[in-house]
């Protein structure tokens, strides 16, 4: 797989492979808050959408009770 650097995929291991213990540690933190900000900023957007469609009457406000008995569990 080709990174968006131009690096392959086992490049990128093989780099942090190379580095210490710590800076691993380190970029395994940086890693995890990023993909945090970036999933919290998906669903943002994800219910900012939602509340535009309802607004607009696209979708209508129902029970848990509802929903699951629409999916049929």
């Amino acid at each position: 797989m080709l990174m968006a650097s131009g690096m392959r995929f086992d490049e990128v291991l093989d780099a942090v492979e190379r580095l210490s213990p710590d800076d691993q540690e380190s970029l395994v933190d940086i890693l995890e808050r990023r993909r945090i900000a970036r999933r919290r900023s998906e669903l943002a957007q994800d219910i900012q959408e939602a509340r535009q469609e309802f607004q607009a009457g696209q979708i209508q406000a129902r029970t848990s009770a509802e929903i699951m008995n629409e999916i049929g569990a």
